[in-house]
């Protein structure tokens, strides 16, 4: 392979700043500073913190961000997608840019509540520019003045809805995790809808400096591409969504490989539309940086109608096995497996084997995969069935036969039971596992880090009818569509479901004007249904509104075309959590480790709960919670880490798991730490922007360094 040939001169990264997303282009969140170490850092305290002023407790906004710092300059972005620079020294504002000021009359831009992961950073002498996308565009900003670039794009922007190869422009499309630059090109992907009206998630490459599409690789494959054949219906690729490489991108500088991960195809629940191995869905994608051509993949779940996504971009790690150095990529995977890689070849470190598993579906048309890859080692870092035994032993006595009396019903002997109309118990859950944080990678000791939930979902399939009713209401016409459009996130019963908000009693907050906006442009998790026309959203909003005096006597709609591939026979009442009556989980804790594996043998090193819930009531019990984001590692010996839901910063012996030092910060922190030095000073910075799990919203990044230093 002709992108071997530059391995030899390869130069090591320094590792001691923090100039890019997770660090380096390895996504190994690695630091080479040492000032702060096992010994001192007890003694760490706040230098400085920084509020945005955006916070937004209505709608439990959050900050992911990740920051990274650039010449003395710490650029992030706030609750409300708003960019800035601050001197890295103090935290004071130098400026901050706010999307809303040029696209206030730009409906899609309700979509800039939506979260971002990172953004990037690039420069030639004096052009120097900061890129991010907020709602449907992402901008190159002057990384000097805060001010957009004009030559890019249209204005300083491009809207990412260009360029996919079919009409997407009534569709969700946006970035969570910004994109990765090569030479004078930059990287992207995207976030859809997991509806079935979703947009593809073909990987785009863009001249930096133009903002012009350079390339593209079709997630989804269109006819003559390789993978295309292993579609059932040869246009697939004209409707079918997802697909979409969400969590970023790792690079080889070196050899011009950039690595993606993507998640599933969409429909979600139901994959009768879209029958074979759906390539490349759920894939790890090897990809020659200045083509877009594949080099190779690998497909961790076939078939996916799970929702198990790959969640993060895979790390650029170094393995020593049977005496041989291989450059690699390590993939953290919802279901607790942990994948390796010849980063250029593209074979398996560890050996991966093919299992049956179970391929009955109750759902008509359905067809699922007889088989699914299972790593030899490492060992899976997570519980994946949950059985009677695991049960949570802290419930009351009748809490507890309530849980073991809803288990027994619901299809639950194995972690790739198909969504049911019985009812399946999904564990590994839809949160992972691993999450888009991603693992960590200590380079001096060949050490993966990962911190992972355990957390049993119920996923319930229901029969949708999509039809047009003979004589059917208004009302009836928008109790059938929010069954078909609403129903997966928000439950049959409106009262929401997982990180999804209830619609009860939203007529006191919504007008039919401004929820019929909302419908239209989304808002956070919630995409746009702009593929709904007026009389179906005035039917969903009669529904929802309960807007009974203002019913025509019967629905008219006359748009809806036969054998509409978008019509889904089967739905989800929710994304539900298996919780106890009580609301505690019906698993037993642990519900959130973190893990400490040898990469080079494959074996755990340590393993450990990691955070405390607040609200479970035996204080004696480390409890662990769902966490998310990931860790950072040092040479000092230490591994920093939030994500918890108790809202604790915590640093970790590296090599042991011993607990150091923790901090209570204002806010929880679902968010990667930056590690950085300035003026001999090391400092590592957190964005506190709380939110999820229903933790208070806020909008600090703090500041930790040593006293006098």
């Amino acid at each position: 392979m002709a992108v071997a040939a530059l391995s030899a001169c390869r130069s090591k990264p320094a590792y001691s700043g923090w100039p890019q997303y997770k660090g380096s282009n390895e996504n190994i969140h690695y630091s080479s500073l040492s000032q702060v170490d096992t010994v001192n850092v007890k003694q760490l305290r706040i230098a400085w913190t920084y509020h945005s002023r955006d916070a937004d407790t209505v709608f439990h906004s959050q900050i992911q961000c990740n920051p990274i710092v650039v010449d003395e300059v710490l650029y992030g972005t706030s609750p409300k997608m708003k960019l800035f620079a601050v001197d890295a020294h103090t935290g004071k504002e130098k400026w901050q840019f706010n999307p809303f000021d040029s696209l206030a009359k730009d409906k899609r831009m309700f979509f800039v509540l939506n979260n971002c992961r990172g953004i990037m950073y690039w420069a030639r002498g004096n052009d120097k520019r900061i890129f991010y996308t907020a709602g449907p565009y992402l901008y190159s900003i002057n990384a000097e003045n805060g001010q957009p670039v004009k030559s890019f794009g249209s204005g300083g922007k491009i809207d990412l809805h260009d360029g996919l190869g079919r009409d997407v422009k009534d569709l969700f499309v946006t970035a969570t995790s910004p994109p990765i630059a090569y030479k004078d090109l930059m990287v992207m992907g995207s976030r859809v809808d997991e509806g079935a009206h979703s947009a593809p998630g073909h990987i785009r490459a863009y001249d930096i400096r133009t903002g012009k599409q350079l390339w593209i690789f079709h997630t989804i494959p269109q006819p003559g591409e390789q993978g295309y054949k292993q579609w059932k219906d040869p246009d697939a690729w004209r409707f079918i969504g997802g697909a979409n490489a969400w969590g970023g991108f790792g690079l080889d500088q070196s050899r011009g490989i950039v690595y993606g991960c993507t998640g599933s195809a969409t429909y979600d629940w139901y994959g009768g539309k879209r029958l074979g191995n759906d390539l490349y869905a759920d894939c790890l994608l090897a990809l020659d940086a200045n083509s877009g051509k594949l080099l190779w993949h690998f497909q961790d779940v076939h078939h996916d109608v799970w929702d198990r996504d790959i969640p993060a971009a895979p790390a650029l790690v170094t393995v020593t096995k049977d005496g041989r150095s291989i450059d690699a990529v390590a993939l953290t995977t919802k279901t607790g497996f942990v994948f390796v890689f010849d980063r250029v070849s593209g074979k398996p470190v560890y050996d991966i084997i093919e299992k049956a598993v179970p391929a009955h579906s109750d759902l008509v048309g359905e067809r699922l995969s007889p088989t699914q890859p299972y790593p030899a080692l490492p060992a899976p870092f997570m519980r994946q069935l949950m059985t009677e035994k695991d049960i949570n032993p802290y419930l009351t006595d009748l809490s507890f036969k309530e849980v073991k009396k809803r288990m027994a019903g619901m299809r639950n002997n194995h972690m790739y039971n198909s969504p049911s109309l019985q009812g399946t118990l999904e564990f590994p859950g839809l949160d992972g596992g691993a999450e888009w944080g991603g693992p960590t990678w200590d380079p001096e000791t060949g050490i993966l880090y990962i911190n992972a939930n355990e957390m049993a979902w119920e996923i319930q399939s229901v029969a949708i009818n999509n039809k047009v009713v003979a004589h059917e209401t208004n009302l009836q016409a928008g109790e059938r569509l929010f069954k078909a459009n609403c129903m997966s996130c928000h439950g049959a019963d409106r009262k929401g479901s997982g990180n999804f908000p209830s619609l009860m009693n939203v007529n006191r907050k919504y007008s039919p004007a401004s929820f019929d906006t909302l419908v239209l442009s989304g808002r956070r998790m919630m995409p746009a249904f702009r593929q709904l026309n007026a009389v179906e959203r005035n039917a969903i909003a009669s529904f929802i509104l309960n807007l009974k005096d203002r019913q025509p006597d019967s629905f008219h709609d006359t748009s809806q075309k036969a054998n509409d591939p978008y019509n889904m026979p089967y739905s989800i009442v929710g994304y539900n959590k298996f919780l106890s009556k009580e609301g505690f989980p019906a698993l037993s804790p642990p519900w959130g480790t973190i893990n400490a594996i040898d990469l080079n043998t494959g074996k755990f090193v340590w393993k450990k709960p990691l955070g405390n819930d607040p609200e479970f009531p035996h204080g004696n019990v480390q409890s662990g919670t769902e966490n998310y984001w990931a860790s950072v590692v040092t040479k000092g010996g230490l591994l920093f880490i939030a994500a918890a839901k108790d809202g604790y910063f915590r640093a970790f012996n590296k090599r042991t798991g011993q607990l150091l030092w923790e901090f209570k910060l204002p806010y929880a922190a679902y968010a990667t730490p930056s590690v950085f030095e300035l003026n001999g000073k090391q400092y590592i910075v957190i964005a506190c922007g709380g939110g999820k799990m229903n933790t208070r919203s806020g909008d600090s990044y703090l500041a930790f360094a040593l006293p006098g230093k």
